[in-house]
């Protein structure tokens, strides 16, 4: 090969670009791992993880955090007006099941995840000292704005790196969003079961434990009966038995880790 061959060849790899480093992993600084990527940003924020106050609840949001400031729960329900019912359809079978518990109701009706996240940055739940905190946020996200599922999971994300914030020491028992509509095929319902593949993963069986408990509610066929959520929505004294029988082991369990052990 001549010299000027030799000279075209060095010149040919000296125009290759250097190979690029492998990526690293990205290992996340909290116990969850990292929720989908949505806001393509700032100037178009996903508002299912922009805080936000809940026009119209002033006077529960007044309520709730003069409960927290008593500072008495250790048990504590994180949610919307599903949760809020504790204190309506399901209040008898709250005081049987969580009445020995200092159990406290922190629902809120229309919540969406924006709105537990407000709640969180603005005091509502300080003075709490909780040993477990049960979340089950996100079907008003899907009602009301059909968020797609990877907004309100982000947004369910949010919120689980707010309480271990606000409250390292507590448990998180996460629960999948409850079914709704009267079929499996139901939009909604579908939308609910996207954001329970999503949420699922950030259990760490550590600080968030994740229960999907929706098969307690559904027959054999998958459909919702109107005897159990009257509006294929909330449910009703009987939703609630069944909601708390599904999870009475679940809190026992959680709770008592919490508790001295005998030397």
């Amino acid at each position: 090969m001549n010299i000027l061959a030799l000279a075209a060849c060095a010149l040919a790899l000296a125009a290759q670009p250097a190979p690029k480093p492998a990526d690293q992993p990205h290992h996340a600084p909290h116990s969850a791992p990292d929720a989908p990527k949505t806001a393509p940003d700032k100037e178009h924020p996903v508002k299912a993880t922009t805080p936000e106050f809940h026009e119209g609840t002033k006077d529960r949001v007044d309520l709730l955090t003069s409960r927290a400031k008593e500072g008495k729960a250790k048990l504590v329900f994180l949610g919307d007006s599903i949760t809020e019912g504790w204190e309506g359809a399901g209040k008898d079978v709250w005081a049987r099941h969580f009445g020995d518990k200092a159990a406290a109701n922190f629902g809120i009706g229309g919540d969406r995840t924006e709105h537990v996240l407000w709640r969180l940055d603005h005091g509502n739940l300080d003075g709490l000292h909780p040993d477990l905190i049960v979340l089950m946020i996100g079907t008003n996200n899907t009602g009301h704005r059909q968020d797609p599922a990877a907004d309100t999971a982000a947004g369910v994300h949010d919120i689980l790196d707010r309480l271990e914030h606000k409250f390292p020491h507590a448990k998180v028992l996460l629960l999948a969003v409850f079914p709704r509509g009267a079929t499996a095929a139901d939009p909604l319902r579908k939308l609910n079961d996207q954001v329970n593949d999503i949420i699922k993963t950030y259990a760490d069986d550590k600080r968030i434990f994740y229960r999907d408990i929706n098969k307690v509610f559904l027959d054999d066929k998958g459909n919702l009966s109107k005897d159990i959520m009257p509006d294929l929505l909330h449910p009703n004294r009987k939703g609630y038995e069944l909601w708390a029988s599904a999870i009475d082991a679940d809190i026992a369990k959680l709770m008592d880790a919490h508790q001295p052990q005998p030397k």
